[in-house]
């Protein structure tokens, strides 16, 4: 990611898309770019990969719960498959 913000948002009201626009209008805001990308805690995420509107969400490990890592990724990387850290076998 390029440049990311980090959000925390744990109001029971509202959905997983909900809380990723209401951050990325945050966002857009500060940093006048809209953001294309956002991780979260596999926890809150049904599946691998959604999208929220224009935003890819996926989850990832180091990411607590009910905090969003928002911002923006060139296409080129969002395309690829995310990088897997190596096991410590």
């Amino acid at each position: 990611m390029d440049i990311g913000m980090l959000w925390f948002d744990n109001d029971p009201k509202l959905d997983l898309s909900e809380k990723v626009q209401k951050a990325a209008i945050y966002y857009q805001g500060k940093y006048r770019q809209a953001p294309n990308l956002c991780y979260v805690h596999p926890s809150m995420l049904p599946t691998v990969k959604i999208t929220a509107g224009a935003i890819t969400v996926r989850s990832h490990q180091a990411i607590r719960p009910h905090h969003f890592w928002i911002g923006y990724q060139r296409e080129v990387e969002l395309q690829s498959p995310p990088v897997t850290e190596p096991s410590d076998s």
